[in-house]
């Protein structure tokens, strides 16, 4: 009984009807609130009945769950607790809210395992509040995320086409094709949350590919060059170069004098829709910068990269990827509809994005492993 209560689909069941057949059997049967009932009461089912209401709820609630972190983030409430316990009511103090208010919070935290409230009254970081801590690049996509709050209102329109201009949408200007003509204040806040957010992922792929093997390494669509920084770091004897926008190479110039490699680095301005990508490196990366883009618009960007590379040149192509087991709800709803917003993009599978490749013209096309896949995979194309 217990092993049928899974709803397990029968192990040679295909991809066609028998299979189809199946599942709308079992939807039914989970629909039936007599089944429910059973199933809640019933001690062999009764913890995975548990476990299916407490996910529905957290697909109700998990707003408020979101929400309740944005407030975290917005009153420094992790920063305050980095040192040590507060007392409760000096963090309400510390935070501008009311007692009751600063309580309710605390407990909304502490619930989400964000920070653990003790006996005596004191908070302290759990594991998840000092994890943003020591990444502060998550807190600034975090405040970053009321943009997309004030896009999703409605999201039946936005899936409709009916939303008009998004704020995304204004906020990532060249996914409309607006881009070469940008000045340095336009692209200055979504440049600098770009540099935050590479820094996540620089050192798993840098980790990951040996960088070292190549004399000139090319980062298109690399903003302010976080990950060229990164790369430079690995690879002393790596000339470096950067393709952008124009007023975003500008600043990443800026960026690599104080990094002091200015004279390892060129920094080359344009659009990759209408400019060929300079020759010369025997390396190019695209560092999640394909999602961004709709198909037409990647089979522009593969071919300018193919052109640009000598035979033998290495295409790193890192992102993440639909597909990618267990990380469904963050390729396939979140990025599916903060992309939607966005107004361009989609996140491909690694089968997808392989055949995008072939059709571009590149040989040969292997997956080099990641440290937190879920983050971002890794895709190793030869010219």
């Amino acid at each position: 009984m217990a092993r049928g209560a899974t709803l397990d689909p029968p192990a040679r069941a295909g991809a066609g009807g028998l299979r189809a057949r199946w599942y709308a059997l079992r939807a039914r049967l989970v629909a039936d609130p007599r089944f429910q009932r059973w199933a809640a009461g019933f001690p062999l089912t009764r913890r995975i009945a548990r476990t299916r209401t407490r996910a529905l709820f957290d697909l109700c609630a998990g707003f408020t769950y979101s929400q309740t972190l944005f407030a975290c983030v917005r009153l420094d409430l992790f920063g305050m607790l980095s040192e040590g316990p507060v007392p409760e009511a000096a963090l309400a103090h510390r935070m501008g809210l009311a007692p009751e208010a600063g309580t309710r919070l605390l407990k909304a935290a502490a619930s989400l395992g964000l920070i653990r409230r003790l006996p005596d009254g004191h908070c302290l970081l759990a594991d998840l509040g000092a994890a943003l801590v020591g990444n502060p690049a998550i807190g600034r996509m975090i405040e970053h995320h009321a943009l997309l709050y004030e896009d999703l209102r409605d999201p039946v329109a936005l899936l409709r086409g009916e939303a008009g201009p998004t704020r995304l949408a204004g906020y990532w200007p060249y996914a409309s094709g607006d881009g070469p003509d940008l000045q340095g204040d336009a692209v200055a806040s979504y440049s600098g949350l770009m540099s935050a957010s590479q820094a996540l992922i620089a050192e798993d792929l840098l980790e990951a590919y040996p960088m070292r093997r190549h004399r000139c390494l090319m980062d298109v669509g690399g903003g302010e060059g976080a990950f060229l920084t990164a790369a430079g770091r690995v690879a002393p004897d790596l000339q470096l170069r950067l393709f952008d926008l124009p007023a975003v190479a500008d600043r990443a110039e800026e960026r690599m004098m104080r990094a002091g490699l200015a004279g390892r680095f060129e920094a080359f301005g344009g659009s990759f829709r209408t400019d060929p990508l300079p020759p010369g490196a025997d390396a190019i990366t695209l560092v999640r910068v394909v999602h961004d883009h709709d198909d037409a618009t990647v089979r522009i960007l593969l071919a300018a990269v193919r052109e640009a590379l000598p035979p033998g040149g290495r295409l790193i192509l890192a992102e993440p990827m639909s597909g990618t087991p267990g990380g469904e709800p963050i390729t396939d709803a979140y990025f599916g509809l903060y992309l939607l917003a966005m107004g361009s993009g989609r996140c491909r599978s690694a089968q997808e994005l392989r055949a995008l490749l072939s059709e571009a013209g590149f040989r040969r096309t292997v997956e080099v492993a990641t440290r937190r896949p879920l983050l971002t995979r890794l895709l190793v194309s030869t010219r």
